[in-house]
């Protein structure tokens, strides 16, 4: 099932269980995917890439928010910025531990003897394609930085 079906079913269950936190999680993808298909140069569907791409892309954002609002004593904004990342996350693949992602780094490291910061692009190129959506940018950069200095 294509994810704007997925979502449009989703929709359908929070209309009617009145959940609005889910619902507006829920419409926030949906319009994400309008507006990726409706760009410029855009195929007619998405790839599941860009799917999940996009949905990091709305989780970043929301966490972002909710640091934000909790560092300006805020908690009733951030709150409903939590609710809709657990929301938006039923939506992406299962990510994958600090552990996990440390071994498949090192693993690349490894294999393509990289050595010292100079060689961060190239690892993190690997990296990323390997890993897919399964663990955040900023978690992945930050383990290939360790491992490599």
């Amino acid at each position: 099932m294509s994810l704007e079906t997925n979502i449009m079913t989703h929709m359908k269950e929070a209309m009617k269980a009145k959940d609005s936190v889910a619902l507006e999680a829920l419409r926030a993808i949906k319009s994400a995917i309008i507006l990726a298909k409706t760009e410029a140069g855009a195929s007619e569907g998405l790839t599941e890439d860009q799917e999940i791409k996009m949905l990091q892309r709305l989780v970043k954002m929301r966490k972002d928010s909710a640091t934000i609002f909790t560092e300006q004593n805020r908690p009733d904004l951030a709150e409903p910025e939590l609710a809709q990342i657990t929301v938006i996350e039923q939506f992406l693949p299962a990510q994958l531990s600090e552990d996990e992602v440390e071994a498949i780094v090192a693993k690349i490291i490894s294999e393509t003897g990289a050595s010292g910061i100079a060689s961060m692009g190239k690892v993190m190129g690997l990296a990323s394609a390997q890993i897919g959506g399964q663990a955040e940018g900023k978690t992945i950069s930050g383990i290939v930085k360790k491992l490599l200095v």
